[in-house]
């Protein structure tokens, strides 16, 4: 079983920068597969970024270089550093750590870009 708490979103200006962070807890948090999805209003939940275990980072076409994903085992904590934010931009942005078979997620944080 694994538990993960995201924190760091909020209201932000276009162009502007936030650092999100997802704590899992467990001592195995390290063999865990990690993503970071979000979801919009009336919009189906989407893949941002990835970081396995063995060190495979993968971004989805629309971060174009725009967003880090990185990962601190020691701290059990994930990490989404997004800069250049747009307005579509706009989301929940959910956890997501896939071990053993098991899917586990968090409850997400609120991203909103506006001016």
């Amino acid at each position: 079983q694994m538990e993960l708490v995201e924190s760091g979103g909020g209201l932000v200006q276009p162009g502007g920068s936030l650092r999100l962070s997802c704590v899992g807890s467990g001592d195995d948090f390290s063999l865990a597969d990690m993503y970071w999805y979000r979801q919009a209003p009336g919009q189906k939940r989407e893949r941002v970024a990835r970081f396995s275990p063995g060190g495979i980072i993968h971004y989805a076409d629309f971060v174009e270089g725009r967003f880090t994903i990185s990962r601190n085992n020691a701290k059990n904590t994930l990490y989404l550093q997004m800069t250049s934010l747009k307005p579509e931009d706009t989301a929940v942005y959910y956890c997501n750590a896939f071990r053993l078979g098991e899917n586990y997620w968090g409850q997400g944080t609120q991203v909103t870009v506006s001016s």
